[in-house]
């Protein structure tokens, strides 16, 4: 084929290829939005029912800052229970046999977040008050009597584990954290800790801490790297739950007796089991799991 052909070809090819479909002539309309109508979008957040399930508790940005709301289960109804126009308000839980809030809070941005309690008639407490003590929200207590959290108040680089006694809400140090560890879990009794040392983006170490005793005992094996992060205790104390990736292409569920050490594969698919927990009566457990960016649940029984 000489050059002149080649060249005939190419233009052929060319035109053939730039001929309009039915579908290109005719322009698809895409709806258009304005900047403006982008920023009044309203972020709502939070979710957290009240002690006799008729209420929400969320926060909202729709006063123009985030503020907590409560939502009326049986009618859909809400109602703004702050009023902030500097401070956003985040929203953590009903303090459970009471009818107050906890919810969570910085100071101009500073990220140096507070825990507060939002009494019935709309006053407040901080209830972490050091000026540049940072603190979250760790859960309560099995019998429901006291507060879980975090706070780096004696350390600015480490943080540690305190408990709140319900209506006293003077701290209690549960665990100094001088190695540099994250609280991942606590058992229904209080007495065990699951604790995560971060290594690389693709391993970590898992342990478990008694709290009477001091004693530290590795989950993760030291042999085998890999991921590993805490689903959970049994409520009697017997057995903790974590997913792990290790010596396996997919992350899996895995059963662990405290007492003997003794581990057994409780769940596996050919997708990555994200996380687990066991519902208030221990009769189901859900799993989390990543299939293929999609998020989906399995519940047994």
């Amino acid at each position: 084929m000489n050059k002149l052909t080649i060249l005939l070809f190419s233009l052929f090819i060319l035109c053939f290829s730039c001929k309009e479909t039915p579908d290109q002539e005719q322009a698809r309309e895409v709806k258009q939005y304005s900047i403006e109508q982008f920023y009044q979008n309203t972020r709502v957040g939070g979710g957290a029912f009240s002690p006799d399930e008729t209420k929400l508790l969320v926060h909202s940005d729709e006063s123009g800052i985030f503020n907590l709301y409560e939502i009326n289960i049986a009618d859909g109804s809400k109602r703004q229970l702050t009023n902030s126009t500097v401070e956003s308000y985040f929203a953590v839980d009903y303090v459970p046999g009471t009818d107050q809030i906890i919810y969570t809070a910085d100071k101009g941005g500073n990220e140096i977040d507070h825990l507060y309690l939002l009494n019935p008639d709309g006053s407040s407490v901080d209830l972490t008050p050091g000026e540049t003590e940072k603190a979250a929200f760790a859960g309560w207590t099995g019998d429901k009597k006291g507060m879980y959290y975090i706070s780096n108040k004696r350390d600015p680089q480490f943080f540690d584990l305190y408990k709140m006694e319900i209506g006293v809400w003077e701290p209690e140090m549960i665990y100094q954290n001088n190695d540099g560890l994250d609280v991942n879990d606590i058992s229904e009794d209080g007495n065990m800790l699951a604790l995560a040392r971060t290594l690389t983006t693709s391993e970590n170490q898992l342990f478990l801490y008694d709290i009477a005793s001091g004693e530290t005992t590795e989950i993760s094996d030291p042999e085998n790297p890999g991921q590993y992060g805490a689903s959970g205790f049994s409520k009697d104390g017997k057995h903790f739950f974590y997913n792990t990736n290790v010596g396996k292409e997919f992350a899996y569920l895995v059963k662990y007796n405290i007492e003997d050490g003794s581990k057994e594969t409780l769940f596996e698919t050919n997708w990555d089991v994200m996380y687990s927990y066991l519902s208030e009566n221990e009769k189901y457990r859900v799993i989390a799991i990543n299939e293929d960016g999609k998020n989906s649940l399995t519940i047994l029984d």
